[in-house]
């Protein structure tokens, strides 16, 4: 059996009849559906526009350009600092999607319309990115570890640069800025 979203939302445990209600009408936006990441994806010719996914405490609609939306309504989320360019419409149950369906739509019009003039999120760069105090210090001392964090990729700049920060003590950065080190020196991001 073809795995797609139809299956995807009858097996979905919690949130299938909210999710099955996005469906049907981000379809009558006439995007047109794939499975991406695992989740029911909808775009416009090549282009990413939605996603639908759930949560323990909700099921949501994530624009992928999100941040360039005008969100005239003010229900448009970032669901973390980290997160730049996307945004969520969050569901708490059904009526609540079947109020919102016309809100919902002019939302997806003006992220397809984004997409149509080629407007693009403007993500900050790795130098406008926080560095952990403990991972500053670390390429103060070492001359080596600077050159090679340096030439690393932005990607895996970020990459190591959210990892180390998202750990809330200063013990358990150093002990994971103490890990990395090896693969930074190699030129190698997190996952290499």
């Amino acid at each position: 059996m073809e795995y797609n979203a139809e299956v995807f939302l009858n097996k979905a445990k919690k949130w299938g009849k909210e999710m099955s209600a996005l469906r049907e009408i981000v379809i009558d936006c006439n995007l047109t559906e794939e499975m991406k990441w695992g989740k029911p994806c909808y775009s416009f010719g090549t282009s990413n526009i939605v996603l639908i996914h759930a949560f323990k405490d909700y099921c949501a609609l994530l624009f992928f350009k999100g941040a360039l939306l005008t969100d005239s309504k003010s229900i448009l989320i970032q669901q973390t600092a980290n997160v730049q360019g996307a945004r969520q419409i969050r569901f708490g149950d059904l009526s609540q999607i079947l109020e919102m369906e016309a809100t919902i739509k002019s939302y997806i019009y003006e992220a397809v319309q984004i997409e149509k003039s080629g407007l693009k999120v403007s993500f900050k760069t790795t130098s406008e990115m926080a560095f952990p105090q403990e991972f500053q210090i670390k390429l103060d001392e070492d001359v080596s570890l600077e050159t090679a964090f340096g030439e690393l990729t932005p990607g895996r700049q970020k990459g190591y640069l959210l990892y180390f920060s998202a750990a809330k003590q200063p013990k358990t950065r150093i002990t994971r800025i103490e890990k990395f080190i090896p693969k930074i020196l190699a030129g190698k991001g997190l996952d290499d």
